[in-house]
């Protein structure tokens, strides 16, 4: 890829990121308001069973999409020059690749359809009586959550050709609307049936509708580009008109077509297959624990944690998902080795792309380090009067604030290490991703133990579960920043991130440890503030204001040369895309 392909790229990425926080912004707003009233219907105990049909229809979609669709962004389609598709006869790179990428969005449907069924099996044998009784409607919910996860699956062929083409605007326009009308028909229903006991029933129907309009917008833009660039969204034969490639072949490569069943791209389902044994363990992982409090805990503890860890996370799903998402795809794009180059590129050009991304990384977790400080200093604090004010007084003295306080300092951990294996999955050779999956079951087994423990033996509830959460999310860290460190000095960037050089100036950490000692003693307690209701939670919102305004100030001017330098970036990057 030459330079100027690698600052297009980049600024498409930059472009793309911006478009998804947007996105995120209005669809979690909207979320927002909706879930806020939604509380008004609900109890703790309806609050944990609607979490756990959530997690069965997200690991539904997350077995069935997740490695593919990594495998699908780290693939090199240059190989494909020589090869026409079943529709069209004539060669064409582009048609025969975008073919491919429709072909393998099949695969998710496929694994999708038998996962939602298994699944649902499972699910259902470990309900027990007390759960169906305080949950109407709940296995009726449960069917119509299959239903949906499989409408959502059955948009994957049209979702990634435009992934692969950057169309963000597509995919801003389709989460928009199917989120629209989830929060719609949920709250409609949940109005609708308040004197009717409907259970679970609402958030089922909002599911419902958000595949429904997820499968609608992106069938509908998927047809135009299809007509376009001369590709079909229906399954497709890729025919080989000319060996893929004019180099010399190994006598291996020659023996094994380029394509499974002339329909599926092998170096892409290779990548996807060995990658499913770690998306495996970084589901448990991500939603264990969901898994670690339905078995150790109630109904009602379950709600509260979904409370918190709904709030808590806003600002991770706001902003950091979107910049992982788009950072894994640059990263991908900008490290990928050149289908005719060897594992390591020549020299006169493989210390430009590996000091970009090096550059691009290490700023991208100063400003993560910079808004954790912030983050962990303010958070704490606010969220007693945050809770009171938006959940009610009832929320808060229910144990969801402490919970809250906690996640504050999860948050960071969260961040982190987000687009720390966002950078280790564009990428980790095969071989190294079974050996980040043996380290995640190692892990995972670290992480149960810590949960057994404070859960069961200190009884520390709901808190218990986010400290879990942060020892394991410390060790994936810990894990990537190893293998991260190791990746720049084996390609001769041997000051590719440097740990201390992440962290914010030793100002603005006494900045923070002294305007978090100040706001601690001005705030009330949470009791206090749940006792005086929202007029209470406003005043204490006030106070923590007039700590926050000096505290940035200050941690703004000591950091003043980082903020300027990622300011000109983002403005040059700007300037070179218009």
């Amino acid at each position: 890829m030459s330079t100027s392909e690698n600052a297009a790229s980049g600024t498409r990425a930059l472009r793309g990121a911006s478009v998804l926080i947007v996105l995120q912004v209005v669809s979690r707003a909207i979320t927002f308001v909706a879930n806020q009233l939604l509380l008004r219907f609900l109890t703790a105990q309806l609050l944990g069973v609607s979490t756990q049909l959530e997690v069965y229809y997200l690991s539904v979609i997350f077995f069935a999409r997740e490695s593919l669709r990594v495998s699908i962004q780290r693939q090199d389609s240059s190989g494909l020059s020589k090869v026409k598709s079943g529709r069209d006869k004539t060669d064409g790179n582009q048609n025969a690749s975008a073919q491919a990428v429709v072909n393998l969005g099949y695969i998710s449907l496929a694994l999708g359809i038998p996962l939602a069924f298994l699944f649902g099996w499972l699910y259902r044998n470990s309900l027990n009586t007390a759960t169906l009784a305080s949950a109407p409607n709940l296995i009726v919910s449960l069917y119509i959550y299959a239903v949906a996860a499989v409408l959502e699956l059955a948009s994957e062929p049209a979702f990634v050709v435009m992934q692969s083409r950057l169309q963000f605007g597509t995919r801003a326009a389709a989460e928009s609307i199917a989120t629209f009308l989830r929060c719609v028909v949920t709250l409609g229903s949940a109005v609708w049936g308040a004197n009717r006991d409907l259970g679970v029933l609402p958030f089922a129907l909002g599911q419902l509708s958000y595949g429904v309009g997820l499968l609608a917008v992106y069938a509908w833009h998927g047809a135009g580009l299809a007509k376009a660039e001369g590709f079909s969204l229906l399954p497709r034969r890729i025919l080989l008109s000319n060996p893929l490639s004019t180099t010399k072949q190994t006598e291996a490569a020659q023996k094994a077509p380029p394509f499974i069943l002339t329909y599926f791209y092998r170096p892409t389902l290779q990548l996807a297959s060995s990658m499913m044994a770690q998306s495996v363990v970084k589901h448990l992982l991500t939603q264990g624990d969901t898994f670690l409090v339905s078995i150790l805990s109630t109904p009602t503890v379950q709600g509260v944690y979904a409370l918190a860890n709904n709030y808590g996370g806003l600002l991770a799903r706001l902003i950091f998902q979107p910049i992982e998402e788009s950072s894994r795809s640059y990263f991908s794009r900008l490290l990928a080795p050149s289908s005719s180059s060897s594992s390591y590129s020549t020299p006169s050009t493989a210390p430009t792309k590996e000091k970009e991304a090096s550059t691009a990384l290490t700023s991208l977790l100063q400003f993560y380090m910079l808004l954790s400080l912030v983050i962990t200093t303010l958070g704490p604090p606010a969220a007693a009067p945050l809770l009171t004010l938006i959940a009610g007084p009832r929320w808060t003295s229910s144990g969801a604030a402490a919970c809250l306080a906690a996640y504050m300092w999860y948050v960071p951990l969260l961040a982190i290490n987000g687009v720390a294996e966002a950078f280790v999955a564009s990428v980790a050779t095969e071989r190294e991703v079974h050996a980040q999956s043996v380290w995640m079951a190692v892990f995972s087994v670290v992480f149960a133990a810590a949960g057994y423990v404070l859960l069961r033996v200190l009884e520390w509830g709901a808190v218990g579960l986010v400290v879990a959460n942060g020892i394991n999310m410390a060790c994936r860290i810990v894990w990537c920043a190893v293998f991260i460190r190791g990746y720049f000095r084996r390609r001769g960037e041997e000051e590719g991130l440097e740990v201390l050089s992440v962290l914010p100036r030793a100002t603005a950490m006494l900045a923070g440890a002294i305007a978090s000692q100040v706001v601690r003693r001005v705030v009330a307690p949470g009791e206090e503030v749940s006792a005086g209701g929202a007029r209470e939670a406003v005043v204490q919102l006030v106070k923590i204001a007039g700590v926050a305004l000096p505290f940035v100030m200050v941690v703004a001017a000591s950091e003043r040369r980082f903020l300027y330098t990622a300011f000109q970036g983002i403005r040059g990057q700007r300037q070179a895309s218009s």
